[in-house]
């Protein structure tokens, strides 16, 4: 059965201190709302999944590649696929409001284990 869902009514997770997010997800999907404070650094990390990427409000400076040598700037509006197990990081450029959307489903953030970004 298809159900309806209200991101208002999705559980808001404290990540850190900088950091919120809600979570959807079902068996071959995941999307994530999430809000960052500026100045939060999402250090550098690959994963397995697909992801789409799109700001809401503020800007992500991404870096991409293992020496970190791609950069580029995302502002409200814009969206960027990063593909699976392309190492990136990102630093939050004002406060920021953001989707992702993965394929398949992050596990680490479904059982508890992204200690990456809890510190």
């Amino acid at each position: 059965m298809i159900q309806k869902i209200n991101w208002a009514e999705v559980p808001e997770e404290q990540v850190n201190p900088q950091m919120t997010r809600r979570i959807i997800y079902g068996e071959k999907i995941m999307i994530a709302k999430m809000k960052f404070r500026d100045g939060f650094l999402v250090p550098l990390h690959s994963h397995e999944n697909e992801q789409i990427t799109e700001v809401i409000s503020g800007t992500m400076r991404f870096w991409f590649g293992a020496g970190q040598e791609q950069v580029m700037d995302l502002h409200a509006g814009e969206t960027i696929v990063i593909p699976g197990n392309l190492p990136h990081a990102a630093l939050m450029i004002g406060d920021v409001e953001e989707i992702d959307t993965w394929a398949p489903p992050r596990q680490d953030w479904i059982n508890g284990t992204d200690d990456y970004l809890k510190k």
